[in-house]
């Protein structure tokens, strides 16, 4: 099968993490297959620069990746779109050429280029919002112009749409999707890549952590949508009860890391957090690994964050109902509060029974998400989609 994963930002824009990682792992995975796939994405690589070589791991793939140029940074930094009017040339040209594409990302200038043609030729594509469908973050005007000119169309000529859980695909029929269209598969990931996790103690060791300390750990992009400011409040609360804890938070810069360093200091625990900033795969597994607790304030769609925490081992605590199989099974979901957030990672740190139940829970649960088997499911759509 001839297969376009079409998505707005592509490794080695690793930063972005979210739709970038989902991609890249379905995209291994069908080319493992045998299926002839293309990825169609913008070249940034961040914020302010572009991508110059591919790195080799994505290079091996066997899949061919088209690296569209991004038309503004200062326009991605403003309103978090990537611009690539080529794109649209290309879709004149070869659109028609595919059996099947895959559109990911909920209000994205890469849709715009191949929905139009997509209709125009007849090829069926899928749609994947990602957790992005609700207006419920900032530019709230500008992403109801957008539905309204396109997104509700987009989604009414879908062959069928992609829900990452039961709560995305009520948002789905909230805004008149037809139930016989969604289908829900999570993200996944390939867990023969995890055989050989780093040895524990590395990340402390590298960043000067004592063997003592207990790890409360932040992974991801350090934006204000991600509720660091929820997080800070909870730690100076956790530091509290434990004065032999440390919060650590990985991940780039994304507009908000001098914001949340006044916070740090409002709230005087400036001395007990780390910011390392982005760190490639193997510090991220290797803080994983080390960590007491894996704190995520606020996310939208399917973090494959959670499941390298639960991989390894490492309690969870959120705040969102998304996703089923979290709450008292693999960690805890509690209410957006400080308060709420600050006992549950002290409940964590304090029950060592509590902690073994969760580890175990871990190593049970990760393997229906292997990527194997999402891909399975994946492969039966796009041929139902390809033959209907």
């Amino acid at each position: 099968m001839r297969i376009l994963q079409v998505t707005p930002t592509y490794p080695p824009a690793w930063s972005y993490g979210g739709i970038t990682r989902a991609v890249y792992e379905v995209t291994k995975e069908l080319c493992r297959r045998g299926h002839e796939v293309e990825v169609w994405t913008s070249d940034a690589l961040d914020l302010y620069s572009r991508v110059k070589r591919v790195d080799e791991s994505t290079m091996k793939l066997g899949a061919k990746v088209c690296y569209f140029r991004n038309l503004s940074f200062t326009i991605t930094r403003a309103l978090n779109i990537h611009i690539t009017p080529s794109m649209v040339r290309s879709a004149k040209r070869e659109l028609k050429n595919f059996d099947v594409v895959h559109l990911h990302g909920g209000r994205v200038f890469q849709n715009l280029a191949i929905y139009p043609y997509a209709r125009k030729y007849g090829v069926p594509y899928v749609f994947q919002a990602h957790g992005s469908l609700l207006r419920t973050t900032s530019k709230q005007r500008l992403k109801w112009i957008y539905d309204v000119l396109f997104g509700y169309r987009m989604l009414k000529d879908a062959s069928k749409v992609f829900a990452l859980s039961q709560l995305e695909a009520q948002q789905y029929k909230d805004v008149g999707v037809s139930k016989k269209k969604i289908e829900i598969i999570p993200n996944g990931i390939d867990l023969s890549e995890y055989a050989n996790l780093p040895r524990k103690g590395a990340f402390r060791r590298k960043f000067s952590i004592d063997d003592d300390e207990k790890i409360v750990l932040y992974l991801g992009r350090v934006h204000e949508s991600k509720g660091l400011d929820l997080l800070a409040d909870a730690f100076s609360m956790v530091w509290r009860d434990f004065s032999n804890v440390r919060l650590v938070v990985v991940g780039p810069d994304d507009g908000y890391a001098a914001t949340f360093s006044k916070l740090m200091s409002d709230f005087k625990i400036e001395k007990k957090v780390l910011l390392t900033g982005f760190v490639e795969k193997e510090d991220k597994l290797a803080a994983l690994v080390d960590s007491n607790v894996f704190v995520t304030p606020r996310f939208r769609g399917f973090p494959i964050a959670f499941l390298e925490a639960c991989l390894v081992g490492c309690p969870i605590v959120t705040t969102s109902n998304a996703l089923e199989w979290i709450h008292d099974k693999v960690g805890y979901v509690v209410d957006a509060s400080p308060v709420a957030l600050a006992k549950a990672i002290c409940k964590i740190l304090q029950d060592d029974w509590m902690l073994k139940r969760f580890q175990n829970n871990c190593r049970y649960i990760i393997k229906q998400f292997d990527i194997s088997t999402i891909t399975d499911r994946l492969e039966d759509l796009y041929d139902s989609v390809v033959n209907q």
